[in-house]
């Protein structure tokens, strides 16, 4: 007669378990970094942000001046480049005056533009900010039957968070 357990674990007890909440993602990634110190095969985890909502940082006024000094800059990074890549296949004190003239060309180009870019939205965002991507909570969720084991690590290590 085989041995049958007396309560299998189900497919989905198997596949996917919450382990631990935490209110930081640095917190879940600490016990994933814990956990892997102990030789876990965090292979096996996922960290799951829930709650998203994006947070747009407002940096400041931008004006046509400031959209052109920041289309100057990134052209003059982007004629640089050209400049030194066009600069490597001349020979002699020539790529000198390559690599000025495609900062100076991609400075004004870039400038041009990020003025004409700015013009044309016609005042309706007459400020610079940055995005990103923020959630409430972070759960650590165990795949493939190792949740007990992940658990009882989290405990012995003071992490175990909220669940």
């Amino acid at each position: 007669m085989p041995d049958i357990e007396p309560n299998p674990p189900s497919p989905v007890s198997l596949a996917w378990n919450k382990v631990a909440g935490y209110d930081s993602y640095e917190e879940a990634q600490a016990a994933v970094d814990r956990l892997s110190d102990k030789g876990f095969p965090v292979e096996r985890l996922d960290i799951i942000g829930t709650d998203l909502r994006l947070v747009e940082h407002v940096t400041g006024r931008l004006t046509k001046g400031r959209a052109a000094a920041a289309g100057a800059v990134g052209g003059a990074w982007f004629g640089l480049l050209i400049g030194l890549l066009v600069g490597l296949f001349t020979p002699g004190p020539v790529w000198l005056g390559l690599l000025l003239g495609g900062l100076l060309f991609g400075a004004l180009w870039g400038a041009v533009l990020g003025w004409a870019g700015h013009s044309a939205t016609g005042g309706r965002r007459d400020f610079s900010s940055t995005r990103a991507l923020a959630a409430s909570r972070y759960d650590l969720i165990a795949r493939d039957g190792h949740a007990e084991q992940v658990r009882t690590i989290l405990q012995s290590e003071g992490l175990s968070g909220t669940s």
